[in-house]
């Protein structure tokens, strides 16, 4: 995927391509149709996962809002909002409405999730295994750290999944999320804060006082089911991490022991979205699709 179609940035995004593909979809072209969503339906899944913490719960996610997306399309006004900033207003809304999900009901705050990881045992890997583990060390990494994410509060979830992770312009921001770029940058910072106090006292990643470390960890939670060296939650299905499809910093103003959390979470995977031809069909069948829009 290439950075400059990030959405979630201004820098070299076309707008006007999505206008003529949203005008070519409501004159019924099914190839326009196709063409948006795989330009957008990557990201969606992303911030889904990421938000969710579940493949699968993503996976339902993304197709639930492309079903709503198309159906809703002829209300699109070019006149009142760019259309990246209209779609991820319906995304955001419709994450923030979802019913409790699956990882939400399993993770209930920081304190349980830091004591679930300190009561993993922490069993030292021997030199010789070093590389047979070391794909296992690093999806360990990226599954406590998006564990620690689910212990924000859903909306702060978001926010910091948008505002540190993908790097989202703040007016583009305050635009999709119907608030203020002071609003954002005050939740974005409060999100930042919440989680970074908790990783300085806990996490081994960013303060090396303390004695958590990957990994010493991978090997209980592979015993405990939170990693599967075989079938990889994180570290499968990706071509690219988060931060290499940025083109623009908005962290100028961070300090440095900011940058560094920050930083490693943007070098989390930016994973494939397996179902993407079972969305298209999907789309393309619903009825209620078709007639709407009178596809060929």
């Amino acid at each position: 995927m290439e950075a400059q179609l990030n959405p979630f940035q201004n820098t070299r995004y076309n707008d006007v391509a999505d206008d003529q593909l949203v005008r070519s979809i409501l004159d019924g072209d099914k190839v326009g149709l196709e063409q948006l969503v795989k330009k957008h339906q990557a990201y969606i899944f992303n911030v889904a996962l990421k938000v969710l913490h579940n493949v699968a719960d993503a996976e339902d996610v993304t197709q639930e809002i492309w079903i709503k997306v198309i159906s809703n399309l002829s209300k699109y006004d070019p006149g009142k909002a760019k259309f990246r900033t209209w779609l991820y207003r319906v995304i955001f809304n419709h994450i923030l409405n979802l019913k409790k999900q699956k990882s939400e009901k399993l993770i209930t705050g920081f304190d349980f999730f830091f004591d679930f990881v300190d009561q993993t045992p922490g069993l030292e890997i021997a030199a010789e295994e070093e590389q047979d583990y070391h794909m296992a060390v690093e999806e360990s990494k990226v599954a406590c750290m998006s564990g620690m994410i689910m212990c924000l509060a859903r909306e702060q979830r978001l926010i910091y999944v948008m505002g540190e992770m993908f790097e989202i312009d703040h007016n583009l921001a305050a635009e999709m999320f119907s608030i203020t770029p002071a609003n954002f940058r005050k939740k974005l910072s409060r999100a930042r804060k919440d989680l970074y106090q908790w990783m300085h006292n806990r996490c081994g990643l960013v303060n090396k006082n303390n004695p958590c470390r990957c990994p010493k960890k991978t090997k209980g939670f592979i015993d405990r089911g939170v990693v599967d060296p075989v079938n990889m939650k994180w570290h499968s299905d990706f071509k690219a991490r988060i931060h290499e499809l940025s083109v623009a910093k908005v962290d100028e103003v961070l300090n440095e022991r900011d940058r560094v959390y920050a930083e490693l979470f943007r070098d989390h995977p930016f994973k494939n979205y397996k179902k993407a031809y079972e969305l298209l069909s999907k789309i393309l069948s619903n009825k209620t699709i078709s007639r709407a829009l009178d596809l060929d």
